[in-house]
């Protein structure tokens, strides 16, 4: 991963995981990174619209139910396999192939558009991306990156959605494989990215009417 050879019987079917949620995201983080195990290989990055403050406190309510290591990302940095990444407040992120992170102060909250559409840019079918619940549509654009990369996309169901406005938008654009409640969608990132073939079992046709960006497209 990230330029390191595996054996293809050996390698993770996604590298990188990204997720993106806004009002009631803390708590769905919360659950989705306790659904991890210790040996979950890909690289998740994290985006979570809140305020730019002195102190963020996110790392510390996300570590406290993962198996996996939080961190913030830095500018700088690389992704690292089973390492949980907290894109910072304020920011977005974008990557190279080999997994180096650039940080870009960002106003609004499409922070999930932008990560999603740099994972796509620098890693295309290797991204598995999931939006989660929150408010507006941030997430929905950045769906369309990863599925016109040849991608994966998820979406949090209506029913444990606290607010269904970024899940929603992500589902018009026809790019999202399955709609999920929290826990089986937690559960079914463990399942794409580690259980031998899943992936391949697990795909869906883009329907006619989606609106995926290719490959060609991303700026």
């Amino acid at each position: 991963m990230f330029g390191t050879v595996q054996r293809t019987e050996d390698r993770a079917a996604f590298d990188v995981v990204c997720l993106a949620a806004s009002l009631g995201g803390v708590s769905a983080y919360r659950e989705v990174l306790a659904a991890l195990p210790e040996s979950f290989p890909a690289a998740v990055v994290l985006v979570q619209h809140r305020p730019v403050r002195e102190y963020d406190g996110l790392l510390k309510v996300l570590a406290y139910r993962s198996a996996l290591p939080v961190r913030m990302l830095d500018e700088g940095d690389r992704l690292e396999g089973g390492v949980v990444h907290v894109v910072p407040a304020g920011c977005a992120a974008s990557f190279t192939s080999e997994g180096k992170v650039s940080l870009d102060i960002i106003n609004g909250n499409e922070a999930g558009d932008a990560v999603f559409a740099a994972a796509a840019a620098a890693f295309g079918p290797r991204v598995l991306a999931a939006v989660l619940t929150g408010r507006m549509e941030d997430g929905a654009l950045g769906a369309r990156h990863v599925r016109g990369a040849g991608g994966r996309v998820l979406a949090q169901d209506f029913s444990t959605a606290e607010a269904f406005g970024m899940p929603r938008a992500a589902i018009a654009t026809g790019c999202v494989d399955f709609v999920l409640p929290l826990p089986v969608l937690a559960h079914a990132l463990v399942s794409l990215v580690m259980v031998p073939g899943a992936a391949g079992l697990m795909r869906v046709s883009l329907p006619p009417w989606a609106t995926a960006i290719p490959p060609a497209a991303v700026g």
